[in-house]
């Protein structure tokens, strides 16, 4: 396509399938389930992470998850007990297991003891920075408690590690993007829709490679960053709009 025609095309999908219909049978109904911030960020978090194989089975587990954290995720990292901790073993969803989720709650209970925003994990202390930097300084602090276990690393991903970092960027899509569609929350503020970059799972990958929006032949890291740099021709400001497109036509097989 033309680049006129190709941006007209993807503008139609997008208003197709960013709407309050693609909620239900996606992650991102997780945190539609919470009012406040923190039980949104969390379970967001949790929904991303956790965003591996069918979405029926993804949803299912992370509503399985919550359960366990009596449906009050902030209130349960802040305040648990050790009973209450029990009540977590034997979780499991693929490889994520119990050892990976107790981790999880205890670098949310430190970190929600410091901050009343989970945004605050992503910003870099030495001032201005990329998408780039704050998800290579997001794993580096994640792991910053001397206990971590050295399996959980496999959960988080960086652009330092070359990774696409799929599941972060569509958690911060879900954080930081602005509209009336009521699909993505627009929650933080420091990090701005301009500066995300564009989630690369197997759908948006083989649909941008069908339409031209991807050259690169691995994917990794810098195939997100070029997808994103074409994305940025059709909205400079907010390219990762698209995401919906590019997945809802993978999907649904429409090419």
């Amino acid at each position: 396509m033309e680049f006129l025609e190709l941006r007209n095309f993807l503008d139609r999908k997008v208003e197709q399938y960013n709407t309050p219909d693609f909620i239900a049978n996606d992650p991102v109904c997780i945190p539609h389930l919470f009012q406040q911030k923190q039980d949104i960020e969390i379970s967001a978090f949790f929904a991303a992470v956790l965003a591996w194989g069918q979405r029926k089975t993804i949803i299912n587990k992370c509503k399985e998850l919550l359960n366990r954290m009596d449906n009050a995720p902030y209130d349960f990292v802040l305040n648990h007990t050790d009973g209450e901790l029990k009540r977590l073993l034997h979780f499991k969803h693929r490889t994520f297991n119990d050892t990976d989720l107790l981790y999880f709650v205890s670098f949310f209970k430190m970190h929600y003891s410091n901050f009343d925003t989970f945004e605050q994990a992503f910003i870099p202390l030495n001032g201005a920075f990329s998408i780039e930097d704050a998800l290579n300084h997001f794993r580096s602090y994640f792991f910053s408690l001397e206990d971590f276990p050295h399996r959980t690393r496999k959960h988080i991903s960086s652009p330092m590690q070359k990774s696409t970092c799929k599941r972060l960027n569509m958690f911060l899509r879900w954080m930081v993007r602005k509209d009336d569609h009521g699909v993505d929350f627009g929650l933080w503020n420091k990090i701005q829709p301009k500066d995300l970059v564009c989630p690369c799972d197997v759908h948006v990958d083989r649909v941008g490679r069908l339409l031209g929006l991807i050259t690169r032949k691995q994917t990794d890291w810098l195939t997100a960053v070029e997808l994103t740099t074409q994305l940025k021709q059709f909205d400079e400001l907010d390219p990762v709009k698209y995401d919906f497109a590019l997945f809802g036509l993978g999907v649904e097989k429409v090419l």
